[in-house]
């Protein structure tokens, strides 16, 4: 959905890193794009305009694909190589860790240590496939039950991949972010268009907090789900009651947007995202 709104040196970078997902397992791969970006590049200030493309060419890549939970874009550089002929300038541009000994997160350092975890993942994700009814509604649903049922929310903010789907799914412990890219892997899997949202969220004790949550299309129409609020944390015994466990579901922009606001922006002055208008109401069939 981000790639879309990707500029022509953006789709480049994206799809480069697409094709070589198994190879950036690793954590010390190099892209490699030659002399791809010349046109950019023989323009004043082109440097910086395709390390911008770069940036959001990554910001898209890492939402739109929640399986490359593995990397960290921070340690992952554009370097662009000239050489000045007779003739003009060459470029080589490449894509490498830098000075970093890899572009891993932490919790990784091979390329074996990420396929387990994606077995770990890919376990839990073809179970749940394996119970996909055809119903887009009851499907919606299970996944959003078995991710508000089975993952708590992480308070300490110091737990590994709690900003990922392996802890979502996997260490069973997450921050909002982590249910969002677990609940957009489900529905990627299942043909479901989803898309992860970032922006602000507003608590109910009137607290302001940066928040994600999803987009899902169903039945033609885009509606909001937030598995995370869906999932209040109880102190001491006791259970969600229904009304609390889908209080965010299949929400239109009427009612979601009360303390929802999204941004679209991943970094600060970095790209504006454009995401699916909602419906104004909520799903109200199946």
């Amino acid at each position: 959905y981000l790639y879309s709104q990707l500029g022509e040196n953006g789709k480049i970078i994206y799809e480069k890193l697409y094709e070589n997902k198994e190879n950036l397992k690793t954590g010390t791969y190099t892209i490699q794009f030659g002399n791809a970006f010349y046109d950019i590049l023989s323009q004043e200030n082109g440097s910086d305009k395709l390390q911008e493309e770069y940036q959001t060419a990554i910001e898209a890549f890492t939402y739109d694909n929640p399986d490359v939970f593995y990397l960290s874009p921070n340690k992952l550089y554009l370097n662009i190589e000239t050489t000045k002929t007779s003739k003009g300038n060459t470029y080589n541009v490449y894509i490498n860790s830098g000075n970093e000994s890899n572009y891993l997160i932490d919790e990784f350092s091979s390329s074996s240590q990420v396929n387990s975890a994606l077995s770990e993942i890919n376990q839990i994700k073809d179970e749940l496939v394996s119970k996909k009814t055809g119903n887009t509604y009851e499907d919606i649903k299970m996944v959003h039950d078995y991710i508000v049922e089975n993952t708590e929310y992480d308070t300490s903010i110091s737990k590994p991949n709690i900003y990922n789907m392996y802890g979502a799914l996997v260490n069973k412990d997450a921050v909002c972010e982590g249910y969002a890219r677990a609940f957009k892997y489900i529905m990627d899997n299942m043909n479901i268009p989803c898309v992860l949202a970032i922006g602000q969220g507003t608590n109910s004790n009137g607290q302001t907090e940066n928040h994600a949550w999803n987009y899902v299309c169903l039945d033609s129409g885009w509606y909001a789900i937030d598995c995370t609020w869906d999932d209040p944390i109880v102190n001491g015994p006791g259970y969600i009651s229904q009304s609390s466990k889908y209080k965010y579901f299949l929400k239109g922009s009427g009612s979601f947007n009360k303390d929802h606001t999204p941004s679209g922006q991943f970094t600060p002055n970095g790209k504006v995202f454009n995401y699916p208008d909602l419906n104004l109401n909520d799903y109200n069939g199946n």
